[in-house]
């Protein structure tokens, strides 16, 4: 790599055109000027100035590296420019969330991207864990979840609530559920189908889900896309438990039962990112989206995290 300070003085040397004022500019002797051009000669293999008494000619290498050293000064200017200005309109939004939400919120994204047709939206479906593991790595910028178990690696967020539903063929009897019922159903299984088990058993006041172990169900089907997740359901096969946005969204609801707990079973969402990390300002718009699909979102337009 060539020397930057001997590139400066060379630069400087040729736009000034005279050794000892070049000197007087960068504050230097003549004799320094001259040592950084003989080695910075020395290791471009050639010879970059002609000298004839107190004047000089540009060899045609010099000509090449000049031009070479004033392109590396234009880079480092726009550069800094860039760095500076961090254009909210324009850049890549990274970000994830459950299949369930990503159905809501990647339409609302892509009318943001119509308007702003330089900002660049990559949303992926992931379970919660995924998630998390993929903005501790970098893979993605911010993320929505229902459970963080490291709250010392993220910014989190409470942005709003949303209800489980526990999904049953149509024509099943839902007076008396229990988990025996459960078990002869079966499970259609997917990416975050324990966790929304877990919890929608542990807030559950039935007593009929008392002693039902979830690792112990029979899986009867798995499905990793959101949208067929209650197809087999539809069908008659099994059961799962979905937020309701993902139910609502279903094109053949007739053919589903939805139980109805004694008390709403309610996930809390969380918007993460990694632990004190800014944000760029692109994001306020992302913000703003997630402020219109969220009754309990508090944040505001400078991302005040928790």
């Amino acid at each position: 790599m060539l020397n930057p300070s001997w590139l400066k003085t060379f630069v400087t040397l040729i736009d000034i055109g005279h050794f000892t004022k070049t000197a007087e500019k960068l504050c230097m002797t003549q004799p320094g000027v001259s040592q950084h051009i003989s080695k910075l000669e020395n290791t471009c293999g050639h010879t970059l100035i002609h000298r004839d008494k107190k004047s000089f000619d540009l060899t045609e290498q010099g000509l090449l590296v000049y031009q070479y050293a004033r392109q590396l000064v234009k880079n480092e200017h726009e550069l800094l420019e860039q760095l500076g200005f961090d254009n909210p309109f324009s850049g890549e939004c990274r970000l994830a969330c459950s299949g369930a939400l990503a159905l809501i919120l990647y339409p609302k994204l892509l009318d943001m991207q119509v308007k702003h047709s330089q900002l660049v939206v990559q949303l992926k479906a992931a379970p919660n864990q995924q998630i998390l593991n993929e903005i501790q790595s970098g893979i993605i910028d911010l993320g929505i979840v229902t459970e963080v178990s490291n709250h010392s690696a993220f910014d989190i967020q409470e942005i709003g609530r949303e209800q489980l539903c526990l999904v049953l063929p149509a024509n099943t009897k839902t007076e008396g559920l229990d988990e025996n019922l459960l078990t002869k159903l079966g499970l259609i299984n997917h990416p975050d189908a324990k966790h929304y088990l877990s919890l929608y058993f542990a807030q559950s006041q039935q007593s009929g889900f008392t002693h039902l172990n979830i690792e112990q169900l029979p899986v009867v089907g798995y499905v990793n896309q959101i949208s067929q997740i209650l197809e087999p359901i539809s069908k008659g096969i099994g059961f799962t438990v979905l937020p309701k946005s993902a139910v609502d969204s279903f094109k053949e609801p007739q053919l589903l039962k939805i139980f109805k707990p004694q008390k709403a079973i309610i996930e809390i969402l969380y918007m993460v990112k990694k632990s004190n990390r800014a944000l760029p300002a692109r994001f306020e718009i992302v913000a703003s989206i997630l402020q219109d699909n969220f009754d309990n979102i508090n944040i505001g337009r400078d991302l005040k995290w928790l």
